[in-house]
């Protein structure tokens, strides 16, 4: 007779293998198929796509709007090799400038500065806005493709599975932090530790290997000598060199002028002293900080309207007829005042003129009793016209207003004063002659 196998108490329920979750994935820059520094190469990689696509997309994006070249800059800079655990910025840290680490921050600098200049033209930040998007949506895309479902039927087999059996301890086993205790609670040898009761010093190898015998400590080994921080010199030095190059060139350059001498002086002594970290020295997260604002402030002073002076100056106009006013009065800053309280406009007649001032103010007085068509453009600032009553000062970016002036009610028929008046940074305030 034959025993049903499943009557038998001792059978076991096995559950299936369970497999090994796949290992994370975490970005690294790729050393074998790298061009440059391996930054695509590494995105192709993690998200299991032809580096080219990405090679093309921060190229595009490096032309449109300088954002491919902020990320490859940053992500250079802060994402190790697949076979390194330190960064390029913590070399740079820890005085180890090398031409890697210099490059990264150059192309991050530069795609900064290719940023601020695009800053006007909307068109190309969207549409790099736009590509950026897309491409993280690719990348995402085919890096999930291919993660596998889990198997619902393995998975509550597993849970339903029993625990596993656990061989019991062994008796008599001994302690793993200290060794055996006789019958008289005394330790047969040390206890292994730095700390015991008084006498146990010198049973303690551990203690011993620490302190030398008979409780002597052993001198401490000398530490390597940390390169000497150089943060501080390259700061004053870049001061210096920024102050003397806007110095030497206040009195005949444009104000714009002056302060891109400055900075690119002064960038050039952060430049010099992370390469000069490499040998001599080391240089700190501030400096590049500061090398970063430098570079930034460098491009907004490219962006100052051409004919700001470094001189501020107050300048009066008179023209005593018609003919006398001249088709264009220029200022570089300071305050400009036109007076044309004076001018007579016959009846049909026009008079054309065009008032620029690059930083300050610019004034204007009206006859009384002509019309004006007034077109005045301000960069930064405020526009003030005869009819403003509020002593408030709405300063805004990119005013750009046309309005037609008639004389005031009841004066006598006059020709018409065509005005044009731009002021870069600064306000234009416009008023009537009693």
């Amino acid at each position: 007779m034959t025993e049903d196998p499943s009557n038998r108490a001792d059978t076991v329920v096995t559950a299936p293998d369970k497999e090994p979750p796949a290992p994370l994935r975490r970005f690294r820059r790729d050393r074998r198929h790298k061009t440059l520094g391996g930054v695509c190469a590494g995105l192709g990689r993690h998200c299991d796509m032809d580096p080219v696509i990405f090679r093309i997309g921060l190229a595009v994006l490096a032309v449109t709007g300088g954002v491919g070249l902020i990320f490859y800059g940053f992500a250079w800079l802060f994402v190790p090799y697949d076979d390194e655990d330190e960064n390029e910025f913590r070399k740079l840290l820890t005085g180890r400038v090398d031409g890697p680490g210099l490059a990264a921050i150059v192309t991050a600098l530069v795609g900064c500065g290719v940023f601020l200049s695009m800053l006007n033209n909307g068109g190309a930040l969207t549409f790099a806005v736009v590509l950026a998007l897309l491409l993280a949506g690719a990348g995402y895309w085919s890096q999930q493709r291919r993660t596998a479902d889990p198997d619902p039927v393995a998975a509550q087999a597993v849970a339903d599975a029993p625990p596993e059996a656990q061989a019991p301890p062994v008796a008599g086993a001994r302690s793993w932090w200290r060794d055996p205790i006789v019958k008289d609670g005394t330790h047969v040898g040390g206890t292994g530790y730095f700390w015991g009761p008084a006498g146990s010093e010198e049973l303690s190898p551990r203690y011993a290997a620490a302190h030398g015998p008979a409780g002597k400590r052993r001198p401490a080994p000398e530490q390597p000598r940390r390169p000497r921080g150089i943060g501080a010199l390259v700061f004053l030095g870049a001061l210096v060199a920024g102050t003397l190059g806007a110095g030497l060139t206040w009195d005949d350059r444009t104000l714009g002028d002056s302060l891109q001498t400055g900075l690119a002086c002064a960038l050039g002594v952060f430049g010099l002293g992370i390469a000069i970290s490499a040998f001599r020295g080391r240089t700190g997260a501030g400096s590049i900080f500061l090398a970063v604002i430098t570079a930034g402030l460098l491009a907004g002073s490219a962006a100052l309207p051409a004919n700001i002076t470094t001189d501020w100056a107050r300048t009066d106009w008179n023209p005593a007829s018609a003919s006398a006013v001249r088709p264009q009065y220029q200022l570089g800053t300071g305050v400009g005042t036109l007076d044309l309280s004076r001018v007579t406009v016959a009846e049909g007649k026009t008079v054309t003129t065009h008032v620029e001032v690059g930083a300050g103010q610019a004034k204007i007085v009206l006859p009384a009793d002509v019309t004006v068509k007034l077109n005045a453009e301000v960069g930064v600032g405020d526009v003030r016209l005869p009819a403003d009553t509020s002593p408030d000062v709405d300063v805004r970016p990119g005013i750009d207003k046309e309005v037609t002036l008639a004389p005031p009610a009841g004066s006598k028929a006059s020709g018409t004063v065509e005005l044009n008046v731009e002021v870069g940074i600064g306000q234009v305030e416009v008023s009537r002659a009693s």
